[in-house]
């Protein structure tokens, strides 16, 4: 009783010129032909509303003007004995109409448009596809009510155990945590007892080469010193050099040196006098 009184009705379909047609009684399993019927001289003329209420639609023929109606057809199923087309037009049907007392009779409507019969016929389909619909979401759900449930909660004494990178595990203790890159990217780390190849170190360049100064080699004598080792980058190389004793003066083998010169006048040294 409180689910009949929470439906509600819906308007599905208006339409403001319909024909009534008192049709004759159907002789033979053939089928309604509209042919039969007097088209030019309809028997009533006014609006149809298609609507529903729950799963079960209603044709209601009512006055343009007043909105009184004139005739209800209930329908619990289309295509049925409720609602038929006729078998030699689009535009017209025939409808079975039922009073409050439970009388019933079959009458005929048409349309002067075929788009408002083909706006009909559309309205009464998809209201009844969708009753299919519930109908299957319905048997669907109960079926599932009736299997066993399974059981997915966590029995008792019973546990999980969740392996998830790079957090503190029991044995190991922390994560080695991964190298990156100079491009951002994430690299991993070498393998243990791995070497890292070191870079080789480029070759000196012809510049520095040109500039450096290779000394000459030292002769290793008793009897020269670090004093005599100058004097001789300064002497030519066809002067003969004297041995010179270690105790000889150093300012004095300036001079010496420049006597030994040839092409060139002695001059007085000022340094042996100093």
């Amino acid at each position: 009783m409180a689910a009949a009184e929470l439906e509600y009705e819906s308007v599905l379909c208006v339409k403001p010129d319909v024909n009534v047609y008192r049709i004759p009684p159907r002789t033979s399993n053939r089928g309604y032909r509209a042919s039969d019927w007097k088209l030019d001289h309809p028997d009533w003329t006014g609006r149809l509303r298609v609507t529903s209420k729950g799963k079960t639609a209603y044709i209601k023929l009512e006055d343009k003007v007043s909105g009184e109606l004139f005739a209800q057809a209930p329908i619990d199923q289309y295509p049925g004995i409720a609602v038929e087309t006729v078998t030699d037009s689009s535009r017209y049907f025939v409808i079975r109409i039922q009073d409050g007392t439970g009388r019933s009779a079959f009458i005929g409507i048409g349309f002067t448009d075929r788009g408002d019969a083909f706006d009909f016929n559309v309205s009464l389909q998809d209201h009844f596809k969708w009753v299919k619909q519930e109908s299957e979401i319905s048997k669907e759900s109960q079926e599932a009510d009736t299997r066993p449930k399974l059981d997915l909660g966590f029995k008792e004494g019973q546990t999980i155990k969740l392996n998830i990178g790079n957090m503190t595990t029991k044995k190991g203790g922390a994560a080695k945590p991964r190298v990156s890159g100079s491009g951002g990217l994430s690299l991993l780390p070498p393998p243990p007892g791995g070497k890292i190849a070191v870079p080789p170190i480029p070759p000196p360049s012809s510049t520095a080469i040109a500039n450096h100064v290779t000394p000459p080699p030292v002769l290793k004598s008793s009897n020269m010193s670090s004093a005599d080792i100058l004097l001789d980058l300064d002497a030519p190389a066809s002067a003969s050099k004297a041995p010179v004793s270690a105790t000889t003066d150093l300012w004095g083998d300036f001079s010496t040196a420049s006597s030994a010169v040839p092409n060139q006048a002695p001059q007085q040294s000022n340094w042996v006098q100093f």
